[in-house]
């Protein structure tokens, strides 16, 4: 197989209240050194239009978007052994330290980008006491992707309950 390949540092803050939880990163977002970096991957789209916004390229803008939104980002696994962006072909992996981030922010929800992500998380995190919901993949592999789906589980965290 290939070397192992370490993924990113977790972007949260003490105001992070949503948790998006991919698998690993691809190819493209290793190349730009942040997460959802291939320009088909919908994350960013998606994410933006939920909030209204207009969709800003670079690393810095779409950090300080995520913060500013009150969502966390990072992948469940840490390093792995990977082809390409593959998550099929991932191999001896070291699951992220997610609970650090839940101690450290008030996390309402978790949203596992994609089988992959859900599964390991499942296996390694099911009773971390924060709930958690599969979602769609973003990834452009995906021909399945609800946005409706994703922007459903946006509003149990952001929109208010109607009384």
């Amino acid at each position: 197989m290939s070397d192992i390949i370490h993924g990113f540092k977790p972007v949260f803050d003490s105001n992070s209240e949503l948790l998006v939880l991919g698998s690993f990163p691809s190819v493209k977002s290793r190349a730009i050194d942040f997460y959802y970096g291939n320009r088909q991957n919908r994350f960013w789209k998606m994410l933006y239009g939920y909030f209204g916004e207009t969709l800003q390229e670079g690393v810095e803008a779409k950090k300080d978007f995520v913060l500013r939104r009150h969502v966390a980002l990072w992948d469940v696994i840490s390093s792995c052994e990977i082809v390409g962006s593959s998550d099929a072909s991932i191999e001896n992996y070291t699951v992220a330290d997610i609970r650090s981030v839940v101690q450290a922010a008030p996390i309402r929800m978790i949203l596992l980008n994609g089988a992959t992500a859900h599964k390991i998380f499942s296996e390694n995190f099911g009773g971390i006491g924060v709930p958690y919901l599969r979602m769609p993949s973003t990834s452009p592999a995906n021909p399945r992707y609800e946005q409706g789906v994703w922007h459903a589980a946006l509003d149990s965290v952001f929109k208010p309950a109607k009384l």
